[in-house]
């Protein structure tokens, strides 16, 4: 049997476009003389919709799509599909709705099977949109007995009495998982776990792409019945593959290690540059700018934001101030320069001088006077926004939000933040991953100058980032906090969207209040 793992990358609300985008992989399967084709979780409507579900027009047009790519494909090999599906309850302030795995075979569909295990944890709501779907038996398709399941069927082994992988195993010849599962550390290896308790052969497909603070790597595999990975699809990209199941060959296994500290650099780099990308394309903002220091962490931005965008859509802006190292400037401006982006150079001081003269005894020469700089410096690069269109990107890392050392409507500007949820070793370790791989690209100055905002003289970062990041993040990681966290949670709750890349980043997986005890 040949089957097609067609993992795309869809948008929310794009049905037209969603079912054009099926529709190619479908095209591609069938030149590769596919026998059944397997499309991602939630594929028509996108992936994740959300409160859009409340809105019955848009659940009406999403069935109206699927019926569309049933006769689109009637001539074809057949098709299973995640999409929406009505259950036969009706609710109160909740769409009645499953999450579904659709056969799409002689111009008709068919359900295949809806999701049972509702994930209710991180960034997952599904209880508030979806029902849990009822058992339902493996489908025969061109011979084979084929059990479906979806993401999260195939991974909780706490389930009451009997899992949906464990059921279907004994009931089918091969199990088929349609996922839509974000990217976040050591999560291949914990998806081949799961696939795996089965001993059943397995064929998981995952959607590709990025949609609001979630990126989706792909990285689509097939599990003979020892457990083996006989094809594995690429990782954050777009793929069509056809597998021929009955053949016996395997591929190079993936070196995939548990208990890993760190995900590799290169993988982490690829992830924030997807979530760079498709916030962009898919919001349709055409330029980005951002504040370019100096310093690692808006150097690290430039990076992805060039090869996100490409070099023409990005322009960096240095802000100096009366307390700028003159070196910042200069080696920003070789960076910009090396990477082939716009760069500008916008003087503080005349801003600085009228807002010290206009506040008076309201700066008393600490944090106020130093948190208006980053105001200021606010100011400028939202202007640049407002001007020319795009969006700004926050430099901000993940360990600066964690302690609240970032300047409301300052430093914390921007409608997206590559980086905030990547931890100060984390961004040196990209830096120092980019500055090996890619030769005189970025200026040692910026690597290996201590951390500091300029905004006072001689300033340097109060923290010795080696000691305080592991610490605080094991608290983020862990769901707990501290006085430094609760300080700031006000501040975080009113940042913009964090490209999640660890187990749990701040936004909508955590979800703690401001107000207190």
């Amino acid at each position: 049997m040949r089957i097609a793992l067609a993992q795309i990358n869809t948008w929310v609300g794009d049905l037209a476009g969603n079912v054009e985008r099926c529709l190619a992989a479908i095209e591609s399967a069938r030149n590769q003389k596919a026998d059944l084709v397997i499309l991602p979780e939630m594929a028509i409507p996108g992936y994740p919709p959300r409160d859009i579900l409340f809105d019955a027009s848009f659940t009406a047009a999403v069935a109206a799509a699927t019926t569309d790519l049933a006769s689109m494909t009637a001539d074809g090999p057949p098709v299973v599909v995640g999409t929406l599906w009505p259950a036969d309850q009706t609710l109160h302030h909740h769409p009645g709705l499953y999450n579904a795995a659709v056969l799409l075979s002689g111009g008709e569909a068919q359900l295949a099977a809806a999701k049972r295990l509702l994930p209710a944890y991180d960034v997952f709501h599904e209880p508030r949109w979806f029902l849990p779907g009822p058992p339902l038996p493996p489908v025969s398709i061109a011979g084979r007995r084929l059990g479906f399941l979806i993401c999260e069927d195939m991974w909780d082994e706490g389930y009451p009495v009997h899992p949906p992988a464990d059921l279907l195993a004994a009931e089918a010849e091969m199990l088929i998982c349609l996922s839509a599962s974000p990217y976040r550390r050591q999560i291949l290896s914990e998806r081949l776990y799961h696939a795996r308790r089965s001993g059943c052969p397995l064929v998981y497909v995952n959607l590709c792409g990025a949609t609001d603070e979630l990126i989706f790597d792909g990285r689509s595999f097939v599990l003979n019945e020892a457990g083996e990975v006989i094809a594995q699809l690429a990782a954050f990209e777009e793929e069509v593959r056809v597998v021929d199941l009955d053949s016996s060959e395997t591929t190079e296994q993936p070196q995939i290690t548990t208990n890993q500290p760190e995900p590799p650099v290169e993988e982490l780099y690829q992830a924030l540059v997807l979530g760079v990308r498709d916030f962009a394309r898919k919001n349709q903002l055409d330029r980005a700018f951002l504040g370019l220091s100096g310093g690692i962490d808006s150097a690290l931005v430039a990076i992805i934001a060039a090869e996100a965008l490409g070099p023409a859509r990005v322009t960096a802006v240095a802000i100096p101030s009366r307390y700028t190292d003159p070196r910042s400037t200069a080696y920003a401006e070789t960076l910009a320069a090396n990477l082939g982006i716009g760069f500008d150079v916008v003087s503080l001081e005349t801003m600085h001088s009228a807002v010290e003269v206009t506040l008076g005894p309201l700066l008393d020469g600490g944090t106020t006077a130093e948190n208006v700089q980053a105001r200021l410096r606010g100011m400028i690069l939202m202007s640049y926004v407002n001007r020319y269109g795009g969006l700004l990107l926050n430099t901000s890392n993940k360990t600066e939000l964690s302690l609240g050392y970032a300047t409301l409507y300052g430093d914390m500007a921007g409608t997206l933040c590559p980086i905030a949820d990547v931890t100060k070793p984390q961004v040196i370790a990209l830096t120092q991953w980019l500055a090996s791989t890619r030769r005189n690209l970025i200026p040692s100055f910026i690597i290996e100058r201590p951390p500091s905002a300029e905004l006072r003289p001689d300033q340097i970062d109060p923290f010795n980032y080696t000691e305080v990041s592991p610490a605080i993040e094991n608290l983020v990681q862990a769901n707990h906090s501290n006085p430094a966290l609760r300080r700031s949670e006000y501040k975080r709750w009113q940042m913009g969207v964090i490209l999640k890349v660890s187990d749990k980043a701040f936004g909508t997986g955590r979800l703690m209040p401001i107000t207190r005890r």
